[in-house]
């Protein structure tokens, strides 16, 4: 038998997989999110951008053959024309008033809740409840139920006392507006300030009743400039609301005796004169307003954010 001998294999280092690049895994990451970010830009941006381009025609609806590229001639007419204007003027009256009641009355609703009391939960419940209601369900139910002049609970309550018997929409319209919407945002604010005082360092503020410090002092010194961001961020939340509401001006008032808002405008100028071109106008200003009080807005809540974290 004849031996037959092998060289020894020599053995090659298996090299391990190089990991991926940060790039690709990146994108990795955001693969799942594609889907509903091109559903958003095809919901949102294009429209938005076609309403942009409209904006610099002459278009009307019933003469589509005569429209014409003006520029910003739309937007010079909405800036300068007197009942644009005066609608502007609404839009801000409207939401400094709405929002200014709604934070004032959701601040004494929260120092209410955030007391111990039998039936609280009910009474948080209830204090929510107008905050869901769908809103041109609550500005029926104001308009009809409680401003009507012949069977309104408003005036009910009025006869029975031997009171006027005022018609409310007709008397004062814009503060009818108002008191729908501040009833309706009013638990909105309600639970960003109840959040925040729930978040309150309760061992600063029983060194502070320790101290001798009164309830005042305590709500004064301590409450209030902790409650600054959530009464920021209440106001611009709101505002953005506000500034964009449309279901209570059409549903009260149809935008008459002086109540018609910036939306409502364009509203009219789109559906009832067909100036599609200068509704589009009115409708990027108001567009460009909201994003200005929303970058605020996230501002406020990304401090909020930082403060929790930085507590944490």
């Amino acid at each position: 038998m004849t031996a037959t001998t092998t060289a020894p294999m020599s053995a090659t280092p298996v090299r391990a997989a190089a990991p991926p690049p940060a790039r690709l895994r990146a994108w990795a990451t955001r693969a799942p999110l594609l889907p509903a970010l091109i559903f958003m830009i095809a919901v949102t941006q294009l429209p938005f951008v076609a309403t942009l381009v409209i904006s610099f025609f002459d278009w009307n609806a019933l003469y589509p053959k005569a429209r014409r590229f003006t520029g910003v001639d739309n937007y010079r007419q909405v800036l300068t024309d007197a009942d644009l204007r005066h609608s502007v003027w609404t839009t801000v009256l409207l939401t400094v008033a709405v929002v200014l009641a709604s934070l004032v009355l959701g601040l004494a609703l929260a120092l209410l809740l955030n007391r111990r009391f039998r039936g609280r939960g009910v009474v948080r419940t209830l204090l929510i409840a107008p905050f869901l209601v769908v809103p041109v369900a609550a500005a029926l139910l104001w308009k009809h139920v409680l401003y009507n002049p012949e069977y309104g609970l408003f005036n009910g309550l009025l006869h029975y006392v031997g009171g006027p018997q005022p018609d409310w929409i007709s008397d004062t319209p814009l503060l009818a507006v108002e008191a729908a919407l501040v009833w309706q945002w009013t638990p909105f604010m309600m639970l960003i300030l109840l959040a925040g005082l729930q978040s309150r360092d309760q061992q600063q503020i029983e060194a502070a009743r320790v101290d001798g410090a009164s309830d005042w002092q305590i709500f004064r010194h301590l409450t209030l400039p902790h409650l600054r961001r959530y009464l920021e961020l209440g106001a611009l939340l709101g505002s953005i609301y506000i500034v964009q509401n449309f279901d209570a001006v059409f549903t009260i008032t149809s935008g008459g005796l002086g109540t018609a808002n910036l939306p409502y405008t364009v509203y009219q100028s789109f559906y009832q004169a067909h100036e599609n071109g200068l509704a589009s106008a009115a409708g990027v200003l108001v567009v460009i307003g909201s994003i200005i009080i929303a970058t605020f807005a996230l501002r406020v809540v990304s401090s909020l954010f930082r403060e929790e974290v930085s507590r944490a």
